[in-house]
């Protein structure tokens, strides 16, 4: 997000990537949040951790235009609904494998490797690991648990 003056006294926030004043299509959150905004942001992960860190201060938007960005049904849920039944079907045989008797949690002490992890699970895609599940749905997991971590590091 970068300040530029205009020929107005108060300066015009920019998204940096469409250059369009308060661009909420690059930028989802309403034009108060960007407008408190004064220090650049150097660079696209700082913005996207910037991006996850005020989504998680704020909640998600308020702001119907903002909202719209964030599809998490329409733009994850309804694309693939197979795979992410998947993937939570895994969830929970993983969580009574590894933590017995516990509720569904994810312990991140167990397994932190998720790269090798999606290498050795990739090289039997599309077949059924001895435990009944998808190699297929692991990789997956794997590479949400992934993500995950790379956000929440980039947020701190």
């Amino acid at each position: 997000m970068v300040l530029r003056e205009t020929s107005r006294s108060a300066p015009r926030v920019d998204c940096g990537m469409c250059h369009e004043p308060a661009c909420l299509q690059c930028y989802p959150f309403p034009k108060s949040v960007l407008a408190a905004l004064s220090a650049p942001i150097p660079s696209a992960a700082s913005r996207f951790a910037d991006t996850v860190a005020r989504i998680r201060e704020l909640g998600v938007p308020t702001d119907a235009k903002a909202r719209k960005n964030l599809p998490i049904t329409t733009g994850c849920l309804d694309y693939f609904p197979d795979a992410l039944l998947a993937v939570a079907h895994l969830s929970k045989v993983g969580n009574d494998q590894h933590n017995p008797g516990q509720p569904l949690h994810w312990d991140r002490s167990k397994s932190q490797d998720h790269a090798d992890c999606i290498g050795r699970h990739m090289l039997d895609r599309g077949t059924i690991d001895t435990d009944g599940q998808r190699h297929s749905a692991k990789v997956a997991w794997r590479a949400l648990a992934m993500l995950q971590v790379e956000i929440e590091k980039e947020a701190e």
